[in-house]
């Protein structure tokens, strides 16, 4: 699963979306009922006109996106005002020689008798100047919102990174004082372990193979049963070899401290967090569970929530997918990565 965030995505790319194809091909529509509304023909009828619009038009898009899309590995290093106006002057030079060729063919079909030769020609290219300058605008501007959103995304994740929770710290640092002298090669791989998941959460935003990611929760695991005792409980029902695909960071490693912090902290008597990785359909799951809180215990802080939102939205900027539900005395979260094509 090899996909490009749309924080490195290019304005080029977004012509190729199918939601975009959809609404270039209805203006293209909207364009030739215009003009079969707007202007006589020389001959025939309003759907004559609409046809012979449509033909038309359909055909220099068809042109264009085919230009375009050949020439789209050297646009990256242009910017959206850049693909715009490459854009606008492909389709006027597709459009040019179309009408040219249609014209020395079978005339001006556009012509209107009444008024000079070249105004039905001209109002033509006007008009088809005009929607293509809007369409152009107007995706230029999904194109802003959409790497917005992202950058909104991408400051919430910066800001899980950067938080170091005190109070983890704080224990982590305790109970590796508790074991130095104890246990020291258990204090050891405690701080072995604390250094590799602060080294993750600053590496900033990338993709790691679903391996290393629940490699990452394990060690926090390991690192939180040091503290817990027998209090927390880990089963693991993963199959020996897992698939090399990939996954946003920290995409599970936070779901599992959700586990903790809302689970297994409040409870007096602690409880089982179960970590599962199967596959389902076209899909690897990786499905968390961990028992409610017990009623009487105070309502936790819903700080780490934030932390699900982000990992909610890179999984779905990576065309994966995150839910969460409770079900029966059990709070169940499912992160599903599809196989690589």
């Amino acid at each position: 699963m090899d996909r490009t965030s749309p924080s490195s995505e290019h304005p080029i790319d977004i012509l190729w979306q199918p939601a975009t194809l959809l609404s270039i091909f209805a203006a293209g529509e909207l364009l030739a009922i215009i003009l079969a509304l707007g202007s006589p023909l020389a001959s025939g009828s309003v759907l004559v006109k609409f046809g012979l619009a449509s033909f038309a038009i359909q055909w220099v898009v068809l042109f264009t996106l085919s230009g375009l899309y050949l020439l789209r590995t050297k646009l990256t290093g242009f910017g959206a005002r850049g693909v715009i106006v490459l854009a606008m002057t492909l389709m006027l030079l597709v459009t040019l020689l179309s009408g040219a060729s249609v014209s020395s063919l079978f005339g001006d079909v556009f012509a209107d008798q009444s008024a000079p030769w070249f105004v039905g020609t001209l109002r033509f290219y006007v008009c088809l100047l005009s929607m293509s300058t809007f369409g152009l605008l107007a995706l230029r501007s999904h194109w802003s919102a959409q790497r917005a959103a992202w950058q909104t995304q991408q400051a919430e994740l910066q800001a899980l990174q950067a938080r170091v929770d005190p109070h983890f710290l704080f224990n982590t640092l305790n109970t590796g004082v508790a074991l130095v002298h104890a246990r020291p090669d258990a204090a050891e791989q405690l701080l072995l372990d604390l250094a590799d998941l602060f080294r993750a959460a600053l590496a900033g935003p990338r993709s790691i193979m679903l391996a290393d990611e629940l490699d990452l929760a394990r060690r926090y695991l390991d690192i939180e049963q040091l503290r817990f005792g027998p209090r927390l409980q880990v089963e693991w029902d993963a199959p020996d070899t897992l698939p090399h695909m990939l996954l946003p960071a920290l995409s599970i490693q936070p779901l599992v401290e959700n586990a903790i912090h809302h689970g297994i902290e409040p409870r007096m008597d602690g409880g089982v967090v179960t970590i599962r990785v199967f596959d389902e359909a076209r899909d690897v799951v990786v499905e968390i569970t961990n028992p409610l809180p017990d009623p009487s215990s105070s309502p936790r802080d819903r700080g780490h929530r934030v932390g699900q939102a982000a990992v909610t939205a890179r999984l779905r900027e990576a065309g994966g997918g995150f839910s969460a539900a409770v079900e029966g005395e059990r709070y169940v979260a499912r992160v599903r990565i599809p196989f690589s094509e």
